[in-house]
């Protein structure tokens, strides 16, 4: 299904886990019942340097720091965005739900997706946070979250689309609109 919807671009059919120089890094690809996804080299580090308030209606985007590396250390207690560099284009008759991987999870590092709904498409805004008392890794290019597939015997009334969805087509890390 993946394929032939052009779900998810690029996709990757097996699970990798090691770079084409045989460094060990944290898996993406097809798991057992879902996809794991990459982070981009983009990032959003939030920061307090304007002394902002975060308001979702009304979002500052001086509150964040543009990263472009293939690591971000997010500083203590703090949060990012990121991007994924896979773009997806879920069907009408699927949702998803993404949950964090467990290597970052024991880490502190919670990665925080809100589901994919039918017929959305664009690469996925990742949120980080560090909810640690220390400075905390995340790498571009390896696993960060896993998708999950939930596919309904009958497609949606009304999808993200139908509903001209704010996010619909967003490419690279986008931040939150009223």
């Amino acid at each position: 299904m993946a394929l032939e919807q052009r779900m998810i671009e690029p996709f990757e059919p097996a699970q990798i886990r090691a770079s084409a120089t045989g460094e060990r890094i944290i898996s993406y690809g097809t798991s057992s019942y879902g996809y794991d996804i990459r982070c981009a080299d983009e990032f959003k580090i939030f920061t307090n340097i304007n002394s902002a308030v975060v308001d979702p209606k009304r979002f500052d985007s001086s509150s964040f720091v543009d990263l472009r590396a293939a690591v971000c250390i997010i500083p203590p207690n703090s949060f990012a965005l990121a991007r994924t560099i896979e773009y997806f284009r879920i069907p009408r008759d699927v949702l998803t739900i993404c949950l964090g991987k467990s290597t970052y999870a024991r880490c502190g590092i919670i990665v925080n997706v809100t589901p994919l709904e039918p017929e959305w498409e664009g690469h996925v805004t990742l949120e980080f946070s560090n909810t640690t008392p220390l400075p905390a890794k995340v790498y571009a290019n390896e696993g960060v979250a896993q998708i999950l597939f939930l596919q309904s015997d009958e497609t949606c009334e009304t999808s993200y689309r139908d509903r001209d969805g704010k996010y619909q087509g967003q490419t690279g890390v986008t931040l939150p609109k009223p």
